[in-house]
């Protein structure tokens, strides 16, 4: 079986562009992103995978338990993704649509790790920094890791930049052993 993002991504990306082209990128995404978490419930896996239900009940019990009042293209979104069995992926589908969308208003989440807690001018001075690297809105969220020693890592995306003492003492660790 095919993995759950290479599944969603098509659907992901068709609802982006509709949701772009008609400027409803706010809407999509909060009504995906509720979505993707009815789905991703086990009760509400097991009733998506029953025989007993027709596609049409699966999808109103799904908009029931989220509370959503879908429009009619949301709806034959949604209709689309029973008929192919896909309601299942709507929280991958959600998780792309956000990448697509953060990307496209040229924003990033920055996960900062620190050893210490930092103070809003030093989020503020690392926001700077990365705004002017990256190109891009700069979100932060920070967490702390004594593990750490000293120093941050940072993770944007698929970007993983370790300026932690930990990582350096590993990499110097490498390189003597080699």
């Amino acid at each position: 079986m095919a993995e759950t993002s290479t599944v969603a991504r098509p659907y992901a990306k068709a609802a982006f562009e509709y949701a772009r082209d008609h400027q409803v990128l706010d809407t999509w995404a909060a009504q995906l992103e509720m979505l993707g978490h009815v789905v991703a419930n086990q009760d509400i896996q097991k009733l998506l995978a029953s025989p007993k239900f027709t596609t049409e009940r699966k999808v109103a019990m799904v908009l029931e338990v989220a509370d959503i009042k879908a429009d009619e293209q949301a709806r034959r979104f949604l209709d689309v993704l029973a008929e192919k069995g896909r309601l299942p992926a709507l929280t991958a589908i959600a998780e792309q649509f956000e990448r697509m969308r953060a990307d496209h208003e040229k924003r990033v989440d920055v996960t900062v790790v620190s050893a210490y807690s930092l103070d809003d001018k030093q989020q503020q001075k690392l926001a700077s920094s990365l705004k002017k690297r990256l190109n891009r809105e700069i979100s932060i969220t920070t967490q702390v890791d004594p593990t750490l020693l000293g120093g941050v890592i940072l993770r944007a995306g698929d970007t993983v930049i370790d300026g932690s003492v930990r990582g350096r003492l590993a990499r110097l660790s490498e390189a003597l052993s080699a």
